[in-house]
């Protein structure tokens, strides 16, 4: 394609040197190239992976040539080399000159993976080829988070309490270990004890609290109204978000 165009902006050039005008002459715009667009993956949602089940997902990749695009071939690449190939065929659904490329990749920590180092972010890699038999690689296209699945549970007592009384709630934050395909304690981590007081529409953080050699959780607050603490665990890079299933008090 660019050869081609190459060739015909010269010969014009050179007709007009020979025919004796002076004017400038007007060059034709080059074609374009092959264009990554947008690189999609799991909806745009990290890939949270628990100890045992695989998860599918998909890799879409959007493309653009003048002639079209022909075909793609999308690559995943992790820490440590880890890497993920395609399912199947990647398949491309075109809409004029641009295509959207989209293939399923299957990430499975029973099998995939030998450690937690995996865990982090992810690269997608993407090679295009255009009607016309132009080619891009683009490396690190897009990227995303794949991440140890993690959980976290509450409880507040006595139950129920007197208005004032000291109330002490307690919680264990675990995530997914993929070399022992268990949860385990997930230690020295800020989680926020929040309190949704009865007939509220959303929680309120109380305090920060830190979790234990374990992953155990345990603080006090003073019981004032009915409502329901939980505890909230913002996601990193390596690990999912988890809120805990809320626990009600009665307050008497």
């Amino acid at each position: 394609m660019h050869h081609r165009t190459r060739i015909a902006v010269l010969s014009s050039a050179l007709a007009v040197a020979v025919a004796g005008f002076a004017a400038p002459v007007a060059l034709a715009a080059p074609a374009e190239d092959v264009t990554i667009d947008k690189v999609i993956t799991n909806g745009g949602k990290p890939v949270a992976l628990g100890t045992t089940a695989g998860k599918t997902f998909s890799v879409s990749v959007t493309t653009t040539d003048d002639s079209g695009i022909k075909s793609a071939d999308i690559t995943l690449f992790g820490p440590n080399s880890a890497m993920a190939t395609p399912n199947g065929n990647v398949k491309c659904v075109a809409a004029g000159t641009t295509s959207t490329c989209t293939a399923k990749f299957t990430l499975d920590p029973d099998t995939d993976f030998y450690d937690n180092s995996p865990a982090g972010t992810w690269y997608v890699d993407a090679l295009v080829t255009a009607n016309d038999d132009d080619t891009k690689w683009a490396e690190k296209a897009g990227k995303f988070k794949v991440q140890r699945q993690a959980k976290l549970t509450v409880n507040a007592s006595p139950e129920p309490i007197k208005k004032g009384k000291t109330l002490t709630v307690t919680g264990a934050l675990t995530r997914a270990n993929w070399e022992t395909h268990k949860y385990a304690g997930y230690t020295n981590q800020s989680v926020k004890l929040e309190f949704k007081k009865k007939g509220a529409p959303s929680y309120a953080a109380v305090k920060t609290v830190k979790s234990d050699n374990k992953g155990n959780l345990k603080t006090t607050v003073k019981a004032s109204t009915d409502g329901t603490y939980r505890w909230a665990f913002a996601e990193n890079s390596t690990t999912t978000g988890v809120n805990a299933t809320g626990d009600f008090v009665d307050v008497r």
